[in-house]
């Protein structure tokens, strides 16, 4: 069964190359796309065509890093106090929250997110779920959800010694089940400051036992380098280097804002990657992302505030022009890099039958030569009309095909507001 894009303009992801033509696009992780010479008269059946007449084709996007559970969030009263600082916000605020989380609240919660993501052309997510008192199936709940809406997701779940030792060996046990049963997973930490040695000597051992690597916030707060300082005599990525952290290629250490020269030092000689996260950063008043001194493995990621990866991409661009002199063509690189890190890894899913057609009526010529300059100007998720996903067709015409939307944000919301009113009580 084959898919056809008709009348295409193709934009080359790596290179921004512009073609034209028709695209056939094969389904399933090893799915191809090629041009061809002309449409089939006669298609097989289950066989679709797609009129793509004055769009743009290119590579759907990914996710570095996101927070599905914090889906229900948004418009939640805020806490009778404002947080002081980081720290305070994480007790008061994200801490909380995760602790009111059951089973049903962790599936809409990837639900919503989901579908988020395949409305603004997002096709893959390596997620950081937490919640402390709904472990048991979480990653098998939040992996079914997104495969119901047709996004690839690399989970895992985050743990930490913050919820007691009962809560800890839960989320060891789970993620070491999924790993056990060839399902794909990360090894979640939360932080430095809230990982105790002998948790982060587990999480690396099974880490390297299943060939997977370490998903974890790193150096978001200074608070995470003052405590890690205080308690362990070193800060946050010497810490995780000298237990075997950045040894392994999977890795992804997430913010990196506060680091020395001699951790950026580390990182560059290491096979570890880290996710950016502008948006979330300047919410948190935690400061910007510098790629001063670091490689080139760092990609963009969303953090949870969001699901639109051309908005993460459109901070990231505008909040580094002062932090680190910023080029549109190195952050588009970083928007682009969580695609090789699943590649290198053999993580399936997120192959070249990824797309997102754009429906984007510029007032202005768009060409392979100015491509950056629309993209970061121009282009908005409004304009995603319709995405393919490992060759299948999830939206069209801004109308997602694989869940009944209306029947979704009908649980969603009352969810939310079940959830809501159990962090009131």
């Amino acid at each position: 069964m084959s898919l056809y894009l008709k009348n295409a303009t193709h934009v080359d992801w790596r290179t921004l190359k512009f073609s034209s033509g028709h695209l056939r696009v094969d389904g399933g992780d090893d799915g191809g796309l090629e041009f061809i010479p002309a449409l089939p008269a006669d298609p097989a059946p289950g066989d679709r065509v797609l009129d793509c007449r004055d769009k743009l084709v290119t590579r759907s996007f990914a996710c570095g890093h996101h927070h599905a559970y914090s889906a229900l969030a948004r418009g939640m009263p805020p806490p009778a106090h404002p947080p002081a600082d980081f720290r305070h916000k994480l007790q008061d605020v994200w801490w909380k929250l995760d602790r009111a989380l059951d089973p049903e609240l962790v599936l809409l919660s990837a639900l919503a997110t989901a579908l988020e993501c395949a409305r603004n052309g997002v096709t893959f997510v390596i997620d950081h779920h937490s919640s402390p008192n709904a472990v048991e199936g979480s990653l098998e709940a939040v992996a079914g959800a997104f495969a119901e809406v047709g996004v690839g997701v690399l989970p895992c779940l985050e743990l930490s010694d913050r919820d007691g030792e009962a809560v800890r060996e839960k989320g060891l046990a789970e993620t070491g089940n999924r790993l056990a049963a060839g399902q794909p997973c990360l090894v979640g930490l939360h932080a430095s400051f809230t990982v105790g040695d002998e948790l982060l000597t587990q999480a690396v051992a099974l880490a390297s036992k299943y060939l997977t690597g370490i998903h974890v916030h790193a150096a978001e707060d200074t608070i995470d380098q003052e405590l890690t300082f205080s308690r362990h005599g070193c800060r946050v990525v010497e810490r995780f280097h000298e237990a075997g952290v950045l040894e392994l290629p999977r890795t992804i250490l997430v913010h990196g804002l506060h680091l020395d020269q001699g951790e950026r030092a580390l990182l560059k000689g290491s096979v570890a990657w880290l996710a950016e996260n502008m948006e979330s950063n300047l919410n948190n008043r935690v400061g910007f992302f510098r790629g001063e001194g670091l490689s080139s493995r760092i990609m963009l990621g969303t953090d949870g505030l969001h699901s639109d990866m051309i908005q993460s991409a459109r901070a990231a661009y505008f909040g580094g022009i002062d932090a680190e002199r910023a080029e549109m063509a190195d952050v588009y690189c970083r928007l682009r890099r969580v695609h090789d890190y699943l590649h290198e890894n053999g993580v399936g899913g997120d192959g070249e039958n990824n797309l997102v057609i754009l429906d984007y009526p510029s007032p202005t010529p768009v060409s392979e030569e100015n491509f950056l300059t629309h993209f970061f100007y121009g282009l908005g998720s409004r304009h995603v009309d319709s995405v393919i996903a490992r060759g299948r067709l999830i939206v069209e015409n801004r109308r997602v095909l694989t869940v009944n939307e209306e029947e979704v944000l009908a649980l969603t919301r009352a969810g939310a507001a079940r959830l809501w009113k159990r962090l009131a009580q």
